[in-house]
C-alpha cells in the first residue's frame, strides 16, 4: 500500500501539462504568428515586412521573449510576398531557425519578388529546407499540423471528421483565376487535442471554394485566422459558413484588410463568432469593427500589441488582449 501512496503523492506534485500558446503578432497588415507547443517546439508562420527600422522583426522577437522562446524549430513561409517574407533577414540574424518550410519555387518572376526570394534562400541554406505538399504533416512534437494547400494544390480527400456538404454552394460566385503567389499559400490546420485552428495564409477565393464546396474537406474549426487579412480576394460566405468558426482573428492593418464586407461575412457566420482584430480598420467604419476590448491596436501610430491565445487539449481556450488586459474564454 505504501508504494501506491508514494506514487500518488509524487503524481500530485508533478507540474500540470503545458498548453498550446499562440501569439498573433501585429505586423501592420502582414502576417507573423508564433506557435509554442506544449513540447517546447516552436513554429513561426511568416516574418512580416522588412525595413521600417526592423519594426516587425523586433515585434516578433518581443513576442518570442514573452513566450520564453530562444529558437524557431519550423519557420513556415506561406508565400513570397513582402508582407509575409520581407522580414526574414532582420529576424533571422537575431533568432536561430532550424527548419525552413515553404511551397517551393515562386510563380512570380518580377525583380522585386526575385530579390525577396534570394534573400530568403540565403538564410534557408543555413537550415533544413522542407517543401510541403497538401496532406503532409509538419512534425512539431505535441501538435498535429496538417498541410491543406501548397503550390496551388489542395488536399483531395476530407480530413478525419470532415466530409459534410458545404454550405450554400449553389450560390457561389467564381472570381478570376489567381495565378500569383497568394494562391500558392501554404495553408494549415493546426490541431491540439480537440482544439482546431485554420491558417490558410492568403489563399484566394476560388481555391477556398474547392476546399469546402461541394464537400467540406476541412470540417468546422474553433478558430479561423481570417484569410488574406480580411481583404476582398478571399473569404466567401460559403467558405466561412462551412468552417463555422467559434472565434476569428483578423491580422489586418490600419488601412489594409479588414474590409467591411469580409468582416460582416465572418460576423454573420453560423456561430456569430467574436472577431479579434490586430488593428482598428479605419476604412471599414465603426459598424464593421469589433468593440474596443477585442482590438489589439486602436491608434494608427501604435505600440504593436499582439493577441495571445492559450488552448488546452479539451478544446477550451482563452484569448488575452495585452493592451487593455481583456480576456475571454471559450
Amino acid at each position: 500500500m505504501l508504494p501506491v501512496l508514494l506514487l500518488l503523492a509524487s503524481a500530485a506534485t508533478l507540474p500540470a501539462a503545458k498548453n498550446l500558446e499562440v501569439y498573433f503578432i501585429d505586423v501592420e497588415g502582414g502576417q507573423s504568428t508564433l506557435f509554442v507547443s506544449p513540447s517546447g517546439e516552436t513554429m513561426l508562420v511568416d516574418t512580416g515586412w522588412g525595413g521600417a527600422n526592423k519594426r516587425d522583426a523586433l515585434r516578433i522577437l518581443a513576442a518570442a521573449k514573452a513566450a520564453g522562446v530562444k529558437k524557431i524549430d519550423y519557420l513556415v513561409t506561406t508565400h513570397y510576398h513582402v508582407d509575409h517574407v520581407g522580414g526574414i533577414a532582420q529576424f533571422a540574424e537575431k533568432m536561430p531557425i532550424r527548419n525552413f518550410v515553404d511551397h517551393g519555387d515562386s510563380v512570380e518572376t518580377d525583380r522585386a519578388t526575385q530579390v525577396l526570394v534570394k534573400q530568403y534562400e540565403a538564410f534557408r541554406e543555413k537550415g533544413t529546407h522542407i517543401v510541403v505538399k497538401p496532406g503532409d504533416t509538419i512534425p512539431i512534437k505535441g501538435l498535429d499540423v496538417k498541410v491543406i494547400s501548397s503550390a496551388g494544390k489542395l488536399i483531395g480527400m476530407p480530413l478525419p471528421g470532415a466530409g459534410q456538404p458545404g454550405v450554400d454552394c449553389a450560390n457561389f460566385q467564381m472570381h478570376e483565376a489567381d495565378t500569383a503567389e497568394n494562391g500558392q499559400s501554404v495553408g494549415m490546420l493546426i490541431t491540439f487535442g480537440s482544439f482546431r485552428m485554420l491558417d490558410a495564409g492568403d489563399l484566394t477565393w476560388n481555391l477556398e471554394k474547392e476546399l469546402t464546396c461541394p464537400v467540406n474537406r476541412i470540417g468546422t474549426v474553433d478558430l479561423y485566422l481570417v484569410s488574406h487579412h480580411g481583404m476582398e480576394f478571399s473569404g466567401s460566405p460559403q467558405w466561412v459558413n462551412s468552417l463555422a468558426p467559434k472565434v476569428a482573428v483578423m491580422n489586418n492593418g490600419v488601412r489594409k484588410g479588414g474590409v467591411a464586407e469580409r468582416w460582416q461575412t465572418v460576423h454573420d457566420s453560423p456561430n456569430h463568432p467574436d472577431i479579434w482584430q490586430l488593428h482598428y480598420a479605419v476604412t471599414a467604419g465603426k459598424e464593421h469593427n469589433s468593440a474596443d476590448p477585442f482590438i489589439a491596436n486602436v491608434d494608427e501610430i501604435c505600440e504593436g500589441k499582439w493577441l495571445h491565445l492559450e488552448a488546452d487539449k479539451s478544446g477550451t481556450f482563452k484569448i488575452v488582449n495585452p493592451r487593455n488586459k481583456y480576456e475571454k474564454s471559450y
